[in-house]
């Protein structure tokens, strides 16, 4: 478990799933704050360009802030607007789930 008011997260790369992408899988842990959201957009864009799936598994993510929130969708957006990898969010909390529900963003993290 991360420290109070932080984010950490573990990055792991596997092989190549069943339709040949490479896929990296980043775990959070804590929160996803302003104070961190810098972070979190350093650790995922880069990855943007090299392909493949990359996953973020939000599933210990206690607390999601609208900074948080917005360092989320502009990696979406990212994501989309290169085309070279496919960028998906998993394992959210209810809490998470809610947030994007009351911001009418719930859509475009689904696809």
């Amino acid at each position: 478990m991360a420290p109070h008011g932080s984010l950490q997260y573990e990055i792991e790369t596997s092989k190549d799933d069943e339709y040949g992408n490479k896929v990296t899988t980043i775990a959070c842990h804590g929160k996803l704050v302003i104070e961190n959201a810098r972070q979190m957009n350093e650790v995922v864009k880069p990855l943007i360009p090299l392909g493949g799936r990359i996953v973020v598994d939000l599933g210990d993510l206690s607390y999601l802030d609208s900074a948080g929130l917005g360092t989320l969708l502009g990696l979406k957006v990212s994501a989309i607007k290169q085309g070279y990898c496919k960028l998906e969010f998993v394992n959210m909390t209810p809490r998470v789930l809610e947030l994007l529900r009351l911001t009418n963003v719930l859509q475009m993290f689904s696809s």
